[in-house]
């Protein structure tokens, strides 16, 4: 590990736009009438529900129990009754499986978990099946089960907690490591004990320099190095982030695993501390809810079944009409269509986009300009991929390492004939995928 963390190859510097909430405390949403709880919120198994309509539940009580290994179990937002088991606005702009809980106003926990306070002393498996209990994910946006990282395959030497937040607008991370630096810190301690290390080092980007001092003050205490990271778009991304903290390279088509590391969010170590020393599964999260049009961009903890509209409304409602609304930040955030869609675990920003900013265009033929090659971080050649997509050539996208795209944006963001570069590749790996599963089949 250097003192003077490395850049890694290409990158952007998309103007950040935190302003807009770096200094908003983070406000706790008030007790709603009504959640609608997404079902699946990861990345893996689906979920099975165990709970009907009618059932009277607690807050923290189990709803829905994993199938699998790369699953995590649902829990409830508050106590009530299960109102509803029926399909609602997700965040990929399609229908998916719900459970509508009605508030009681007591807000009574069932008590799922017993703390365990002597940490220090328990064993890592026990830790680790807290983790995997208390329905912890990553909460930087991908939703992976972080019980599943915390069970390498390979052995680590080096756990890193990501506290980059390198998109623009988002600011939920940079409070919860200002306002709970203590709790990130202890997260991490509790993490470093899973894998059988005795330290962790937290990334973050130097632009967070009241982040980084609130987390040096208590990381001493529990063998933790708090790291400042160049800004550089997208430093967040788990194999950059490895890059510039370590020097190691992951391996196209490999894990941070295969270099010795394991990278967590700052917001998963905090609901891994929660999990572990409160008993508290995970059932809430900061978002930051942002944007020109809205009178009052903040950060609130909201819980999971938390509608959209209801965040805005916390936020003063709109000032302007906007054009977009995203679920995260414009980089790799994604665009919705209904207000409906509720707030969960991995739901870092609701981001409104103004008008001004938006524009309706064509794109146009590549003049190979060689921008995109040069902001790639993946070192990967996106016009050619886009190309080998415009023509149905699959084969030749997946040839060129098309899967090894992070969708970071950046070749999108700088390229001057506004080509849909990150939509070809995402559809290419949708298409790479479809096939591989229909391969298997036969």
């Amino acid at each position: 590990m250097s003192d003077k963390p490395r850049k890694f190859k290409g990158g952007v510097h998309p103007n950040d736009s935190k302003a807009l909430s770096a200094s908003k405390a983070v406000v706790n949403a008030p007790l709603l009438d009504k959640y609608t709880v997404i079902i699946n919120q990861h990345i893996g198994a689906p979920l099975e529900v165990v709970v009907k309509k009618g059932d009277v539940v607690k807050k923290g009580q189990l709803l829905a129990k994993a199938t699998g290994f790369v699953s995590v179990p649902l829990h409830s937002p508050t106590s009530g009754t299960v109102t509803a088991l029926e399909k609602c606005p997700g965040p990929a702009c399609v229908s998916v499986p719900s459970i509508e809980i009605t508030a009681d106003g007591n807000d009574e926990w069932g008590s799922p978990f017993e703390p365990i306070a002597d940490w220090q002393n328990a064993e890592p498996a026990a830790l680790k099946q807290r983790v995997s209990d208390a329905g912890i994910v990553g909460m930087g946006g991908a939703g992976f089960p972080s019980h599943v990282k915390l069970s390498p395959t390979k052995p680590v030497d080096t756990l890193i907690l990501n506290g980059a937040e390198c998109e623009p607008y988002l600011t939920a991370d940079h409070r919860l490591m200002l306002e709970q630096a203590e709790d990130v810190v202890l997260g991490a301690a509790i993490l470093a004990r899973i894998l059988g290390l005795k330290t962790a080092v937290i990334g973050v980007e130097n632009n967070k320099p009241d982040a980084i001092e609130a987390l040096n003050k208590v990381a001493a205490k529990y063998s933790v190095k708090v790291q400042g990271l160049r800004v550089n778009y997208p430093q967040g991304a788990e194999k950059q982030l490895i890059y510039a903290l370590t020097g190691r390279e992951v391996p196209i088509g490999g894990l941070p695993m295969d270099v010795g590391c394991v990278v967590q969010n700052v917001a998963s170590a905090i609901a891994v501390y929660e999990a572990v020393v409160k008993g508290h599964p995970s059932i809430e999260r900061i978002t930051t809810v942002t944007g020109e049009p809205l009178v009052n961009p903040g950060n609130w903890r909201f819980r999971i079944g938390t509608p959209i509209s209801k965040a805005l409304e916390l936020a003063g409602g709109i000032n302007v009409q906007p054009a977009k609304l995203l679920l995260g930040g414009p980089m790799m955030g994604m665009a919705q269509n209904s207000l409906d869609v509720t707030v969960m675990k991995n739901t870092s920003g609701i981001l409104l986009i103004p008008v001004e900013t938006v524009s309706q265009y064509t794109s146009e033929p590549c003049i190979r300009c060689g921008k995109c090659v040069t902001a790639c971080p993946m070192d990967i050649l996106p016009a050619t991929i886009s190309q080998a997509v415009e023509n149905g050539r699959f084969d030749w996208a997946e040839q060129l390492n098309v899967l090894a795209c992070i969708e970071c944006g950046s070749c999108s963001y700088l390229c001057p004939s506004r080509r849909p570069l990150n939509q070809h590749f995402k559809r290419a790996k949708a298409e790479i995928m479809a096939a591989r599963r229909k391969q298997q089949k036969k």
